[in-house]
């Protein structure tokens, strides 16, 4: 009886029995390669605390998280692919804000990356344990050896003159093809027209047919239409977007430039000619179209925390923490944006640029795709496809797009804040 009264006391108090071993659950859709660099993450955690970290990963997080919830057993962290989803979870009351879990981020992290990580609320939901710049324009240098464009028509006037065909693209990644494209239009209706208006159409306040939204499409295709592009509109859209930048390694090249995000570099590092980074392919940003200086679009996995326990505080101060972002780069084609990871943790230079851009000062937006109601996004994925098959049908593609987006409920808009 004594016994027994012990482990009911355990049990009520909320104390580990001795000789059991805490854990937290995790949940991410990381697999293969992917997941492997972070479990090296983890396994620097269960080392450093002797907490036991029970990994799940799946392609599918989405539909597992809602089952997990509506059964009322959810893991006690969560690692979203996209800030729309983290954001609809703590509307609906489900996450623990991270306020007091993890009280020096300002810090570490910046007033910008702050904001984005509040998930449009006025509390601290999400924390950026790794991200990414988009509109980046990737290049093999020894191809590409006058000056970078620093002006919207200097990019214009090199994909014109280039006696290589300018564009490596690739709209295919099923089930979620067209997105690629959708990079496009963000990053130049950022660099149009700046981040007030650029959040006005992520929250659908402003129509597909507008001026501004329809110039940044008009923009894309007189910057890389289909005679622009290796393959012609064809060879586009059967392209997968991973292997769209071997046309910049191939002898001779098949394409000048790609644009693409920061984690384009480790998939060329994955590629059979092994390029080098800084020898083999380099990067510089879609130039300023207007004046003054353009924001940048950024994409994050934001982990969450739906279980309030001891060791999942210790697990999401440790994943916020220098030392663990530091473990991320060293694999490559992975960024940190605490500013205390140090310049040596990154494996060369080229990603020691990234890095630097991630946690400059300026404004940061989210890439407005991931902040999207689903049927407004993958009208979106398909819009893409269908413009860059045909451009001559952009007025039926917007009118299409503004069909859909008006018969989204309202509540299902994020009015996400940029961050600076």
């Amino acid at each position: 009886m004594r016994n027994l009264v012990l482990v009911v006391l355990l049990v009520l108090s909320g104390c580990t029995a001795p000789g059991s071993t805490a854990t937290v659950t995790i949940l991410a859709s990381w697999s293969g390669a992917e997941e492997a660099k972070f479990r090296r993450v983890l396994d620097a955690f269960e080392e450093q605390t002797g907490i036991e970290v029970d990994y799940i990963g799946t392609r599918a997080l989405g539909q597992v998280l809602e089952s997990e919830v509506q059964q009322g057993d959810p893991p006690d962290l969560v690692i979203f692919p996209s800030p729309g989803e983290l954001a609809t979870y703590a509307k609906r009351g489900y996450l623990h804000p991270l306020d007091d879990v993890l009280p020096g981020h300002r810090e570490e992290y910046g007033d910008q990356w702050l904001e984005l990580e509040r998930a449009a609320t006025d509390r601290q939901y999400g924390l950026a344990v790794k991200a990414d710049l988009k509109g980046v324009i990737w290049f093999n240098p020894k191809e590409l050896i006058e000056p970078k464009p620093a002006r919207g028509a200097e990019l214009q006037a090199l994909v014109r003159r280039t006696r290589v065909t300018p564009w490596c693209v690739g709209m295919g990644a099923s089930p979620y093809s067209g997105w690629p494209g959708t990079d496009w239009v963000e990053t130049l209706l950022l660099r149009l027209s700046g981040p007030a208006l650029y959040q006005d159409w992520t929250a659908g306040r402003l129509t597909w047919a507008s001026s501004p939204v329809r110039a940044a499409w008009e923009t894309w295709g007189a910057l890389a239409g289909p005679d622009l592009v290796r393959g012609g509109a064809r060879g586009a859209l059967l392209t997968d977007f991973g292997d769209a930048g071997r046309g910049l390694f191939t002898d001779p090249p098949g394409c000048l430039l790609e644009l693409q995000g920061t984690f384009a570099a480790g998939g060329y590092q994955g590629y059979e000619t092994k390029p080098k980074a800084g020898i083999d392919y380099d990067f510089f940003e879609v130039p300023p179209f207007g004046e003054g200086r353009p924001a940048k679009a950024v994409a994050a996995d934001l982990a969450a925390m739906f279980n309030d326990t001891p060791q999942a505080r210790r697990l999401m101060a440790f994943l916020a923490s220098a030392s663990a972002s530091a473990i991320w780069p060293g694999s490559g084609g992975a960024y940190s944006v605490n500013r205390r990871v140090p310049p040596a943790a990154y494996p060369d230079d080229v990603a020691k640029r990234v890095s630097g851009k991630l946690t400059e000062p300026g404004t940061f937006c989210f890439d407005a795709s991931d902040l999207m109601p689903p049927t407004m996004r993958t009208a979106f994925h398909r819009a893409v496809l269908e413009y860059l098959a045909d451009p001559g049908r952009l007025d039926e593609i917007l009118a299409n797009l503004d069909e859909v987006r008006a018969g989204v409920p309202p509540g299902e808009w994020l009015d996400f804040p940029c961050g600076s």
